[in-house]
């Protein structure tokens, strides 16, 4: 996550917001995808991160 206020950080940290560009922007640079990779993870997946990271092969940090 930033320091800086003016960059955009998500509403929501278990869901990705498909219909805001910030988000998508945010979530690709967290995991290190580019964004059509993304966009193609949560066709197969959904927007959930959790999911999104097990599919992308990112560990899960802090689940039970």
């Amino acid at each position: 996550m930033s320091d800086n206020p003016l960059e955009p950080n998500p509403q929501d940290y278990d869901r990705i917001n498909v219909n805001v560009e910030a988000e998508l922007a945010y979530w690709s640079a967290q995991f290190g995808v580019p964004r059509a990779r993304l966009a193609d993870a949560i066709e197969q997946v959904g927007p959930r991160v959790p999911d999104l990271q097990k599919y992308l092969g990112i560990p899960v940090v802090g689940t039970d």
